[in-house]
């Protein structure tokens, strides 16, 4: 009991010397502003004006999944074929706006991420809280400077695409049970960081977040991205994922 009691006083008669430790004033505190309303005799809107596309799941045709639903079994290549196939205006042809994306396919017979092959390494993580992991694919929209990033998973026996973007990507991540993509904005110093993260209800990834953030001062992007709300989350017509967790599993061996 002694020695606590002597170690008390010690401490007391430390932090009582000097100014260490001391609080010090922080200015004076901002007014805190409550919301105002605006406009408040307009009848709320019980229908949106636009077409933006926030469910967009679809069965992927031409692309069996094993009986066991292992998504890893399912081949990346085969998938982003099977969009070729399902999408001829926008890669075949030589003014089709996709088309060396369509070329270059031929170069992916190594699998994803080999040589000139414009389909990117897949990622895969349970995104839908199912005990199963499921695709993370990426894939260059050529000969344009834009990426389409695509999710799936297997329900029951089918093959479901439950998310889709194209953009401009400066940086992709898969944190928890969502997707972030970060692409340049035409605004110096800014970029568009958007969150999809996976809702039960709808049985697909939803645009969650939807930022313009600070990264500090730049030059103007020489490929500016469009505004979140022009851009487009169906098919590829409309206007290098690296995982920031440890926990996300690339394929065993490249495929």
């Amino acid at each position: 009991m002694r020695r606590v009691v002597a170690g008390v006083l010690v401490l007391v008669a430390a932090v009582g010397c000097g100014d260490a430790g001391g609080l010090e004033g922080a200015g004076s505190t901002p007014t805190a502003v409550g919301p105002a309303r605006l406009w408040p005799e307009l009848t709320p809107a019980s229908s949106p004006a636009f077409e933006i596309g926030e469910v967009n799941t679809e069965p992927v045709k031409g692309v069996d999944v094993p009986a066991d639903g292992d998504i890893r079994r399912v081949d990346p290549v085969g998938i982003v074929r099977a969009e070729i196939d399902a999408n001829p205006g926008d890669y075949a042809g030589d003014k089709a706006p996709y088309r060396e994306t369509d070329r270059r396919m031929a170069d992916c017979a190594e699998g994803p991420g080999h040589g000139k092959c414009p389909v990117l390494r897949p990622y895969y993580r349970d995104l839908t809280g199912d005990g199963r992991e499921d695709l993370t694919l990426g894939f260059r929209l050529l000969p344009g400077q834009t990426t389409a990033v695509r999710v799936y998973t297997v329900d029951k026996d089918r093959l479901m695409q439950v998310m889709a973007w194209e953009d401009a990507l400066s940086g992709v991540e898969l944190a928890g049970r969502s997707l972030v993509i970060r692409s340049p904005s035409e605004v110096a110093g800014y970029e568009y960081r958007l969150q999809w993260t996976w809702d039960r209800d709808q049985r697909a990834m939803l645009l969650t977040h939807d930022e313009m953030l600070r990264t500090g001062p730049r030059g103007h992007s020489r490929h500016p991205s469009a505004p979140p709300s022009a851009r487009s989350s169906g098919s590829p017509s409309a206007p290098s994922p690296t995982p920031s967790s440890p926990s996300v599993s690339p394929p065993a061996s490249g495929g």
